[in-house]
């Protein structure tokens, strides 16, 4: 059977619905930055098609065989997001989505090395030449410590569940701590073409420090 990062990794794909702490080992992504309204920006959808495309080339590899070294079969794990708003150090709101910063990523196997990632990125500029694959990056992140909590409803939704995050960080003895790569993270459980916006599920994570005995 397929590998299968969800599964494997159950407490950072399948959180329970109330909110939790978690220490997010390095995980290698293949990555993409951008500006704007995801819903509106060709930009933004660029960076997604070039993601999965990279993504699908390397697990079907099998079929070819160019498999590369240390290669199993994999499923691809579901799209990520590091959102940001330009000129603030805040998790986003969502009242001017043309504002937002984003990062847009997917899990890889560690097999994925940058000579792997320049040579399926290749294969993929043939097949789709349609797409900017100078975008992506291949990249070993992180994440570190975080509260995270599953959000059910559409993504303007947000706000009272990243209220409710927030306020679980604050009694458990900790701050958020937004910079850098560490920012407010979206992993997207369901797709929106496919599941009603009522019934999609995203995990929220935000990093966190330990509050020093002053600030608490």
């Amino acid at each position: 059977m397929a590998y299968d990062f969800k599964k494997e990794f159950k407490s950072l794909y399948a959180p329970a619905a109330r909110p939790t702490i978690v220490d997010i080992p390095e995980m290698t992504f293949v990555m993409a930055d951008g500006k704007g309204d995801p819903n509106t920006s060709a930009e933004y959808s660029n960076a997604v098609g070039a993601l999965y495309g990279f993504s699908y080339t390397v697990k079907m590899s099998k079929m070819g065989g160019n498999t590369p070294d240390g290669y199993f079969d994999f499923v691809v794990p579901p799209l990520e997001g590091l959102w940001s708003v330009e000129g603030e150090e805040n998790a986003p709101t969502f009242i001017d989505k043309s504002r937002f910063e984003w990062t847009s990523m997917l899990r890889v196997p560690d097999f994925v090395t940058e000579d792997i990632f320049e040579r399926f990125k290749g294969i993929l500029a043939v097949k789709k030449p349609e797409l900017d694959l100078s975008v992506i990056r291949l990249e070993k992140f992180t994440e570190g410590l975080c509260g995270q909590i599953t959000h059910i409803g559409p993504y303007d939704g947000e706000p009272p569940t990243i209220a409710s995050l927030e306020h679980f960080i604050e009694e458990s003895g900790y701050r958020t701590e937004i910079s850098g790569m560490r920012r407010h993270h979206e992993i997207y459980l369901g797709d929106p073409r496919k599941v009603s916006p009522e019934k999609l599920k995203t995990i929220i994570r935000h990093p966190i420090v330990r509050k020093s005995c002053l600030e608490q």
